[in-house]
C-alpha cells in the first residue's frame, strides 16, 4: 500500500464505495467515525452514481477534505473510479487483500458485510492508506489490456496449432518426421498451405518444388526438398485425409488472423512501453517487449508498492520464516501472494 500525498486531518471526508456488479453502497463518515451519509445503495449506473455522488456532496461540509475510497473489484470498480467526482476530492483504490484484513484486525474475519466492507475502507482511508488514481494510470491499464489480449491470443494460437498438427497427420502422414518444426518454418507453412496432399508434392519432384517455393521468394536447399519429396511418396493414405484438409485449411486462416492479431498487439505494446514508467526494462539483457509488458501488467503502478520487498513477496517469492522463543526456523520459498499481483 502507498501513502497518498494529501495528509489525513481532523476536517477529511471519507467517501467508502463497495462495487458489486449491479449495485454499489456508499457510506460518508468524518474523521471522528460519525456516519454522515448511509450506508446508501445505488444502482451502477450514470445516474444511480451521480445520485450517490451527489447525496454525499450535501453531507459535506465546506472546508471539508474529501477522500473516496474504492475497493477494487476486478474491473467492476472501474466506472467508480474514472467517475466525474467533486473538483478536490481525492479518489483512492484498495487493495480487497488489505479490506479483508481489516476485516480481521477489527475481530470481523468470519464477518462479511457491505456494511463492514465500508468500515473498513474507511479505517483504511483514514489511515493513510490507499492508491490515488493518476494520468498514468491511464497508460498502465492499456499496457495491462493488450498484455491481457496477448496472452489470450498466444493460448489460442497454441490450441489452434495443436489442432492443425492433428489433422496434418492424417492428410499427410509423416510430414512432421521429414520436417520436424512444420509451422515454424516458412517451407513448412507453405507444403501445409499448397501440398496438404501428398500426391500432389510427389508428382511435382525435387526440382519443380524448389522453383515453385523460389517464385515465393524461398530458398528451398536441396537436401531438403528430396525429404519433403520422399516423405510424400511414403506417406500411408488414410480415408479421412479428405475432410482432414478441409479443416486445416479453415486452421490455417485462424492461424493467420491469430499471427496478425499478436503483432498488432505486440506493436501496440512497443509503442506504449516508452510512455510507461517501465521503459527504462527493455535494456535490460533478455527483457524484450512482450516480457516487460507483462511485467508492468502485473506490477501496475510502481508508486503503489513502498518497495521491492513487498513485490517479491506479493509475487508468492516470500521465504518462510518462523521464530519463538528465541529460536528461529526458515524454510523454502513460500506459497504466499502468488496471485495477488493479478488483483492488486
Amino acid at each position: 500500500m502507498s501513502v497518498h500525498v494529501a495528509p489525513v486531518t481532523s476536517s477529511t471526508i471519507v467517501v467508502a464505495v463497495d462495487v458489486g456488479k449491479t449495485s454499489a453502497v456508499l457510506l460518508v463518515t468524518d474523521a471522528s467515525r460519525h456516519r454522515l451519509v448511509g450506508p446508501l445503495e445505488f444502482a451502477m449506473n450514470r445516474s444511480g452514481l451521480t445520485g450517490a455522488a451527489s447525496g454525499a456532496l450535501g453531507a459535506v461540509p465546506a472546508s471539508g477534505q474529501v477522500k473516496v475510497g474504492v475497493e477494487a473489484a476486478g474491473h467492476y470498480h472501474r466506472p467508480v473510479l474514472d467517475h466525474r467526482w467533486p473538483p478536490g476530492w481525492e479518489v483512492l483504490e484498495l487493495n480487497p487483500a488489505h479490506v479483508a484484513e481489516q476485516r480481521r484486525v477489527q475481530g470481523r474475519r468470519r464477518v462479511k458485510t457491505d456494511v463492514i466492507d465500508l468500515e473498513a475502507i474507511t479505517e483504511l482511508v483514514l489511515a493513510g492508506h490507499g492508491h490515488p488514481i493518476t494520468d498514468r494510470d491511464v497508460v498502465i491499464g492499456e499496457i495491462t489490456a493488450w498484455a491481457s489480449h496477448r496472452r489470450r491470443r498466444v493460448a489460442t494460437r497454441t490450441a489452434t496449432r495443436n489442432q492443425l498438427l492433428g489433422q496434418l497427420d492424417r492428410a499427410f502422414p509423416g510430414l512432421t518426421l521429414a520436417l520436424p518444426d512444420v509451422l515454424g518454418t516458412k517451407i513448412g507453412r507453405l507444403v501445409v498451405a499448397e501440398f496438404a496432399d501428398p500426391a500432389r508434392l510427389a508428382a511435382l519432384g525435387v526440382s519443380r518444388l524448389i522453383r515453385f517455393a523460389a517464385t515465393r521468394d524461398l530458398q528451398l536447399r536441396r537436401p531438403v526438398a528430396e525429404r519433403l519429396v520422399t516423405a510424400a511418396r511414403e506417406a500411408l493414405p488414410t480415408r479421412d485425409a479428405g475432410i482432414a484438409r478441409q479443416i486445416l485449411a479453415a486452421d490455417l486462416v485462424l492461424l493467420a488472423n491469430l499471427d496478425h492479431q499478436i503483432q498488432a498487439t505486440e506493436a501496440a505494446l512497443g509503442s506504449l512501453l516508452p510512455r510507461s514508467p517501465f521503459a527504462t526494462l527493455t535494456s535490460v539483457p533478455g527483457w524484450g517487449v512482450v516480457r516487460v509488458s507483462n511485467y508492468a501488467a502485473a506490477i501496475g503502478d510502481p508508486q503503489r508498492w513502498p518497495g521491492p520487498r513487498q513485490i517479491y513477496r506479493a509475487s508468492g517469492l516470500s521465504p518462510m520464516q518462523y521464530e519463538s522463543a528465541h529460536k528461529r526456523r526458515d524454510g523454502g520459498i513460500s506459497r504466499e501472494g502468488g496471485r495477488v499481483l493479478l488483483t492488486v
